[in-house]
């Protein structure tokens, strides 16, 4: 069996990767949906992760763009710290995509 790193397909065809990746997204999109503050480039981040989510269900995504949303999502929601904890598991699914 392959590592993570390496992209191995589990027993129902899909790569860990991308289910991390979906789960993850879908985390930081409900905490940011729920957080109360006025965040001016909410928008933005709410767009980004709506399109990771897309690349994620094709079940390729590409590193480069990954990391792009990546910036523009930690970009637009600041340092909030109650997001933190989320933002950070997305970062760290995309980085089990390694260097494509």
């Amino acid at each position: 069996m392959k590592s993570v790193e390496q992209g191995c397909v589990t027993g129902d065809g899909e790569d860990p990767r991308v289910t991390e990746l979906r789960a993850a997204v879908s985390h930081l999109r409900r905490e940011l949906a729920g957080h109360p503050a006025e965040l001016p480039d909410r928008g933005v981040a709410e767009d980004e992760l709506a399109s990771v989510h897309a690349m994620a269900l094709s079940g390729a995504p590409e590193i480069m763009r990954l990391r792009r949303s990546l910036l523009l999502v930690a970009g637009s929601i600041g340092s909030v710290s109650a997001l933190a904890g989320a933002l950070r598991r997305v970062r760290d699914a995309i980085e089990l995509f390694g260097r494509d």
